[in-house]
């Protein structure tokens, strides 16, 4: 089945985005705030456009990671480092990540151009963390404002993936169960990346078998695979508001644009292939040269 436009601009964008999660920069800089561990950096970086949220609203908004690993890092980041100064230590942290790369030059600063246009009409009524961080100020390099209309379009479709999981009726745990009995990351990257343990993995299960949507061992039936199509369909539907605002042209310029730089990120091995964003790249995608564009 081929991808739709939204699914395929979400590709092509999002591993520019990751760069924060995974390149060892973000570390650094936080760790110098005094935050503690991998983790605390993750959740106070992405969390930090709300604020200073308390757990409930984090775990809520971030939606399938289980309580309590959003709990032993927030609300305690907020005690070490102020929302301000983690929003500014992210984006130095990107700033140092993407100068280690080649300059991409105008490809990129055009890539920037057309990924704020479609940032600035993505929806984000009814979506915290895409208003959150499209609430935000905007940097003046080319490859910073290219990383947060990346961020503020991961996080409208993401608020919108997060709806579309609540309309079908899929637990935060059960979400990470029904994507990766679809294919996606094992059992294993979602609990050590979610932290859902084996029983509440076992209970989560079981009620999805209760409900006809997965068989006794652990494949989706084919009302599971309906349900779950269905959730990744409306994800698309509701992400391509955006897309249809910026243009025919404009996205399929930004979506050439982007598929080499990405591309080449995705080949460097600076993201795992087996990530928990199941965000997938095969031989084709990638391009033969190792080398990522950067500024």
């Amino acid at each position: 089945m081929t991808d739709s436009r939204a699914r395929r601009l979400w590709k092509v964008l999002e591993p520019f985005h990751a760069i924060t999660y995974f390149a060892p920069d973000t570390r650094k800089a936080t760790d110098a705030l005094g935050l503690r561990g991998g983790w605390m950096s993750y959740f106070a970086c992405r969390a930090a456009p709300l604020g200073a949220a308390g757990p409930e609203l984090v775990t809520a908004v971030f939606y399938n990671f289980h309580p309590s690993m959003v709990s032993r890092a927030i609300p305690d980041a907020w005690q070490l480092a102020t929302p301000a100064q983690v929003l500014t230590a992210r984006l130095e942290a990107v700033d140092s990540a993407v100068r280690r790369f080649p300059d991409a030059g105008t490809p990129l600063r055009r890539a920037a151009e057309l990924a704020r246009q479609a940032a600035e009409l993505a929806p984000t009524a009814g979506r915290p963390l895409a208003a959150a961080n499209a609430g935000l100020a905007w940097p003046e390099e080319p490859h910073l404002v290219l990383w947060q209309a990346t961020t503020i379009l991961r996080e409208s479709r993401g608020d919108g993936h997060v709806a579309a999981l609540v309309g079908a009726g899929l637990s935060p745990c059960q979400a990470c169960i029904t994507i990766s009995a679809a294919g996606g990351p094992s059992k294993e990257v979602f609990q050590l990346n979610r932290r859902w343990s084996d029983e509440e993995w076992a209970a989560a299960s079981e009620d999805l078998r209760a409900r006809g949507l997965l068989t006794a061992d652990g494949v989706l039936t084919g009302a599971g695979h309906a349900l779950r199509q269905q959730v990744e369909d409306t994800t698309d539907r509701l992400a391509e508001q955006g897309w249809t605002a910026l243009g025919d042209d404009n996205a399929a310029e930004l979506d050439r644009l982007m598929r080499p730089i990405s591309g080449a990120i995705m080949a460097s091995g600076v993201i795992p292939d087996d990530n928990p964003m199941a965000m997938r790249w095969d031989a084709a995608d990638l391009p033969t040269s190792s080398a990522v564009p950067g500024r």
